[in-house]
């Protein structure tokens, strides 16, 4: 476990060392980071199509996928609906950015996007194998490992070169516990579901861990419990990211840490324009700060979880 946990992490803690003064460069990094996804989700998709009896199996994670994203779901919800009343953190006051860089329209269907891309590389890994045969699908796995090591490192790099230091995050109390409630809930969620998708306890627990990191949870899943767990990791997580974008908009002004939390680990990037365009710049250190503790306690804990 320690290994695994070392590969994954020395990449994120790299990026992390590296600063970045020039914006041009940071742009290439950002541009990086998409790319880098959009290249996992499709070797995903390749890798998704080497199953046996595809259509049944496809069948089955999606059937997965739902229930594990219902229980999840529901128990981050009951959590930061809790929280929500606990902290009575109200944003009537806080000034709304006019033109924040993206609308809910937008953020859905960039969302669907990543689905159309996994659908991709399903038909082109069946076209591949139909050419050159199983050991497509061999290349596939390996490539999209190699791509996650440079997601984490570019990730890192972002991470280092935000404008907020370590001290302002582990200071910033909303953050911090927007991020233990969206965590300690989410793993509840996975325990009840595994007995219901006839998975371990630590599979369950795996599965909750990936905290809307759709990329990473894919790769970790699916390296460790075959491409069909990490299919149902990535919709699960996915559809956490697509009801965030309906919940932002409704709930942030009564129940922002419910809204900011929800989307997990992308709130500090994918769903933050959201977020701040809806409730205002008081919400983006708490959402940036949410997303940031998130996005370093996923990595370990799935592959924590995965060595049981």
């Amino acid at each position: 476990m320690l290994s695994g946990l070392l590969i994954v992490l020395l990449p994120l803690v790299l990026g992390y060392l590296v600063p970045v003064r020039h914006t041009g460069v940071m742009s290439a990094v950002n541009r990086g980071v998409n790319a880098s996804v959009y290249v996992i989700l499709l070797l995903m998709g390749i890798g998704l199509a080497g199953l046996d009896n595809l259509g049944r199996e496809l069948t089955l994670m999606g059937g997965q996928a739902l229930w594990l994203f219902m229980v999840v779901g529901t128990c981050n919800l009951l959590a930061l609906w809790w929280l929500s009343r606990r902290l009575g953190l109200r944003l009537a006051a806080s000034p709304v950015v006019a033109n924040a860089p993206t609308t809910k329209l937008a953020a859905l269907l960039g969302s669907l996007a990543l689905v159309a891309v996994v659908a991709g590389g399903i038909m082109l890994g069946l076209a591949l194998a139909w050419l050159a045969g199983d050991i497509v699908f061999r290349h596939a796995e390996l490539w999209a490992e190699w791509v996650l090591y440079l997601l984490l490192a570019l990730i890192g790099c972002q991470l280092r070169n935000s404008g907020m230091p370590l001290r302002q995050i582990l200071l910033n109390r909303h953050g911090l516990a927007i991020a233990t409630t969206l965590a300690f809930s989410s793993l509840a969620g996975g325990l009840l579901a595994a007995p219901l998708l006839s998975l371990r306890w630590n599979e369950g627990l795996a599965l909750a861990s990936g905290f809307g990191w759709y990329s990473l949870s894919a790769i970790l899943v699916g390296d460790r419990l075959g491409p069909l767990l990490g299919g149902v990791a990535f919709f699960n997580d996915l559809a956490r990211e697509l009801l965030a974008f309906i919940l932002i908009p409704l709930t942030i002004r009564r129940h922002a840490p419910l809204a900011i939390g929800y989307g997990g680990a992308t709130s500090m990037d994918f769903t933050l324009p959201v977020i701040q365009q809806h409730g205002g710049v008081a919400c983006v250190p708490i959402a940036v700060v949410s997303g940031f503790l998130l996005s370093l306690l996923s990595p370990p804990l799935i592959l924590l979880f995965l060595s049981w």
